[in-house]
């Protein structure tokens, strides 16, 4: 199976419109464009009756004491977890795109709507659901497409890798607000193949230049 984007190439800087997070005129950070970016794909595994995407950025920090800190970068050595930003099932498998800002324009306070989206899909809960849990005005389910806003003082370079599964069954076996342990778990017997399309975002001003 094959995946690709038109809004940019495989493992290059993803333009700023697809992020959450971008840094305004004073530098400091702020909300973004937030679309869900172009994704195309075609060499349909036999049997294919579905598809699932999963989004993940794999480099996020497993503590939270320097996040954000002006005083101090995130050490490069401090142990990274996933943050899922994109769960996404039950895509038809006569669907072979999902077009530009097709899912998400604009960041929403408290969450996107979900569970059913388009196409006759659902969308699960993004990580922005627990990162936000203690704010008040923004905390909520937040469902679909919420795109890259990593700490501005980090010292790596984020990757998001965008995985698309061609699964055996029509409907994924996981109900309401599934996370993403819950989807890998739930579709991994299912999968008869899968191809991924990756990029990478920094709001750190010394890694920008």
């Amino acid at each position: 199976m094959k995946l690709w984007s038109n809004s940019w190439i495989n493992g290059e800087p993803i333009p700023v419109r697809f992020a959450a997070g971008r840094l305004d005129a004073a530098g400091k950070p702020t909300f973004s464009d937030n679309l869900n970016p172009h994704l195309a794909w075609s060499d349909v595994p036999a049997g294919t009756l579905s598809f699932a995407l999963i989004c993940h950025d794999f480099d996020v920090p497993s503590r939270g004491d320097d996040v954000n800190q002006p005083d101090r970068e995130i050490p490069a050595e401090l142990a990274r977890v996933d943050f899922f930003h994109w769960l996404l099932v039950d895509l038809p498998v006569s669907l072979h795109e999902i077009r530009e800002g097709e899912f998400s324009r604009g960041f929403t306070a408290r969450g996107k709507p979900g569970p059913a989206t388009l196409h006759g899909a659902r969308h699960g809960l993004n990580d922005f659901t627990g990162w936000f849990a203690a704010d008040e005005a923004m905390k909520g389910d937040y469902f679909g497409y919420d795109g890259p806003f990593p700490p501005f003082n980090d010292s790596l370079v984020h990757h998001y890798v965008f995985t698309l599964y061609a699964l055996g069954i029509e409907r994924a076996p996981v109900e309401g607000a599934f996370t993403g342990d819950q989807l890998r778990q739930a579709i991994y017997p299912y999968v008869r193949g899968e191809a991924t399309h990756s990029g990478t975002y920094t709001l750190n001003k010394r890694l920008l230049g």
